[in-house]
């Protein structure tokens, strides 16, 4: 997945990378290169998901009272 971004006419170089910035975040590249960094296994995954919705079940009934 490429990402490009044509500068326009006179447009300096400054507004050309806040915009490929932009980009970058919204399709969120880093994000996806970051997880595919290093393997994780399958376990270590669901281990997170459920340590994660943990958190979130403790957050709700917390705010709750």
């Amino acid at each position: 997945m490429a990402t490009i971004i044509k500068a326009k006419k006179d447009e300096p170089a400054t507004s050309l990378i806040k915009r490929f910035k932009k980009t970058v975040a919204a399709d969120q590249i880093l994000k996806i290169a970051k997880e595919r960094e290093f393997y994780r296994k399958p376990s270590e995954i669901k281990k997170e998901k459920k340590k994660e919705v943990l958190r979130l079940r403790r957050r709700e009934r917390r705010m709750a009272y």
